[in-house]
């Protein structure tokens, strides 16, 4: 395995796919696992958590510094970048699930990277992205790709009064992925920083739409 802490949840039987998400600032790999359990309540798919590879203040793990909301730090963004380009390189063979049956998700911090991953230049895109409570990363230094001919469907939650990242970033994301023509699922709930069970039926159609 290179260079990341994880934590996997075995399929029952031989898996349909895989579901990747990756936690928030502060957080840790164990911090998702039970929303894995939500989304895929049968066990069809490998559950893979990840944890950052940053420890910072206050505490927890990180993918990158956070000096002003909507713009990551370049350094660590780009090292945690490719330390996850190496681990995703690896992931298809060690859980026997192919690269575009992997559905990529993530919250807040965790969000950011599954958009960078996912809609990275130089990589085979996910079924998939759950995209929750987050913002598309534009740095210099990493190539996204939103006109391809297979970028994946994307369904999109956020708080409409999120004190931390700004329900305006969903909004963002969600405009910018529907202009370079992805499907785009979009939902909005009066919430703060959180996971609102609302979005719970979304998420798990996307799953169920992206691995028919």
């Amino acid at each position: 395995m290179t260079g990341l802490t994880e934590r996997i949840r075995p399929a029952q039987g031989e898996p349909e796919g895989a579901l990747v998400l990756f936690h928030g600032r502060g957080a840790d790999e164990h911090d998702l696992l039970p929303l894995i359990e939500v989304l895929d309540p049968e066990q069809r798919l490998v559950g893979v958590c990840p944890r950052g590879p940053l420890t910072l203040p206050p505490g927890g793990a990180h993918w990158y510094v956070v000096p002003r909301v909507g713009y990551p730090d370049p350094e660590t963004f780009l090292a945690s970048v490719a330390l996850l380009a190496d681990w995703l390189d690896e992931l298809p063979e060690r859980i026997g699930v192919p690269e575009e049956r992997i559905i990529m998700g993530g919250f807040s911090q965790g969000c950011v990277m599954a958009y960078a991953m996912a809609l990275a230049a130089a990589r085979t895109p996910p079924a998939a992205i759950l995209a929750m409570v987050g913002f598309i990363p534009h740095v210099a230094g990493h190539a996204l790709d939103l006109l391809g001919p297979a970028r994946p469907p994307a369904t999109i939650v956020h708080g409409s009064v999120d004190p931390v990242i700004d329900v305006s970033f969903g909004r963002a994301a969600r405009d910018e992925l529907l202009a370079a023509g992805l499907e785009v699922t979009y939902r909005e709930t009066p919430v703060e920083h959180t996971i609102d069970g609302m979005w719970l039926p979304v998420l798990r159609n996307q799953i169920g739409m992206a691995l028919r």
